[in-house]
């Protein structure tokens, strides 16, 4: 019996997608819910499977094609039976090179382990795949490329070295070629760069600055850091859940810092929903901690976790990144100092952390070597005036600094 595959229901934040690869070829049998595309769209990768056991008959849309939500993609015929393929003679099969025997069957690669592997002209068919049947992951691809480096390290000592000639003048001669490499954008990226120039364009950004004693929150973490694990269920007590729930105490006091504007009209909302940027091999991602006031430190620390290795592997999905109404990025994971962080429209704020470091403070008339962390309120001028947006990020810092003040809500 025929089947169509269709593309999954985009929400209406997406207009369309991409499909980025076949994993399955016409003709290729197919157990249920065996990966056939993925379909790649400005915010995540969506996987589409198998819906029985059957035969992939025909590819509607092949890479690279643009697809709307519900476009036919493809034919599947369920119960249907791949024809067999004449077995090689052994002798042949033996002595086949690994490149050789997958001519006829093309390995299964994640994303990550496709775009790293076209990156560096790596043909996929040599890499060993150590993932569910033989998939190629993007660790499988990391591991091939150091072996490769380290053969080579070690080839070029034994090659002769050529005997000592007086040069010729000549034309000067470059040790290696000015190589460029044009790749097409990913929707992902094309999307972030549409939406940040936006952002720049249709709000009236300005940022303010203060920085915060970071003394307190690290001695209470070295404090109850392994009894919180162990209570926890081996979920770390980071820096991140502090400032999400000073952000939720502080937008409760501020509700304009958590408004956004729609047409001619304020939104406020009564809920917060904190986002946090996540940076991954495709991009930027925001995923969303929903409620976040109805979280403890723990929920909050690990649903980042999760998001975390969800961003790293692309499996992310759309309703974990939309919404959204304030958002917290850090710079100081990479090493930033300072930095002025782009709203994230529709939202009228967005908070910025950094690197921590060590500074000569003065504290009741005396110098005193104190962790510092520069912070960054980027707001809509359009919304918020300097009042209520130096005000919110003062009260980020006296939270943060008296940790005890957000549980006795003062």
């Amino acid at each position: 019996m025929a089947t169509e595959i269709k593309a999954p229901t985009f929400p209406e934040s997406v207009a369309d997608g991409l499909v980025a690869t076949w994993h399955k070829q016409p003709g290729d049998a197919c157990s249920r819910d065996d990966l056939l595309v993925d379909i790649e769209t400005d915010k995540v990768v969506l996987e589409v499977v198998a819906p029985a056991d059957g035969v992939l008959q025909e590819i509607v849309k092949g890479e690279g094609e643009t697809i709307t939500s519900e476009e036919l993609i493809a034919i599947f015929a369920e119960g249907a039976v791949a024809s067999a393929k004449p077995a090689a003679p052994a002798k042949a099969a033996e002595s086949a090179s690994p490149a050789a025997k997958n001519n006829d069957e093309s390995p299964i690669l994640s994303p990550a382990a496709r775009r790293l592997a076209d990156e560096h002209g790596i043909d996929p068919q040599v890499i060993p795949g150590s993932g569910k049947g033989g998939r190629v992951t993007k660790e499988d691809t990391l591991k091939y490329i150091e072996s490769q480096s380290v053969a080579q390290a070690q080839a070029a000592p034994s090659a002769p070295k050529p005997a000592a000639v007086t040069p010729e003048p000549t034309a000067p001669v470059f040790a290696g070629e000015r190589v460029e490499k044009r790749v097409p954008m990913t929707r992902l990226r094309a999307r972030v760069a549409q939406r940040l120039v936006e952002a720049q364009q249709t709000a009236a950004m300005l940022t303010t600055f203060n920085e915060v004693n970071m003394q307190p929150i690290m001695d209470l973490r070295s404090r109850y850091k392994e009894l919180f694990e162990k209570k926890h269920n081996g979920v770390r007590l980071g820096f991140m859940s502090f400032f999400v729930k000073a952000a939720v105490e502080a937008l409760k006091r501020f509700p304009a810092v958590n408004a956004s504007i729609d047409g001619n009209d304020i939104v406020y909302h009564g809920y917060q929903d904190i986002g946090v940027a996540v940076s991954s091999d495709r991009g930027l991602v925001v995923p969303v901690l929903r409620n976040a006031e109805n979280m403890g430190l723990a929920e909050i620390e690990a649903t980042i976790r999760e998001f975390g290795l969800k961003a790293r592997d692309g499996k992310l999905g759309i309703d974990e990144m939309t919404g959204g109404t304030f958002t917290i990025s850090n710079g100081g994971v990479f090493g930033s100092l300072l930095s002025t962080p782009i709203l994230n429209p529709p939202q009228s704020a967005i908070l910025g952390m950094h690197k921590i470091q060590d500074r000569p403070m003065a504290v009741n008339g005396k110098v005193e070597i104190l962790p510092m962390m520069y912070l960054a309120l980027s707001y809509d001028h359009r919304l918020l005036d300097g009042k209520e947006a130096v005000s919110f990020l003062v009260t980020i810092k006296e939270l943060l600094e008296d940790p005890a003040r957000m549980l006795l809500d003062i």
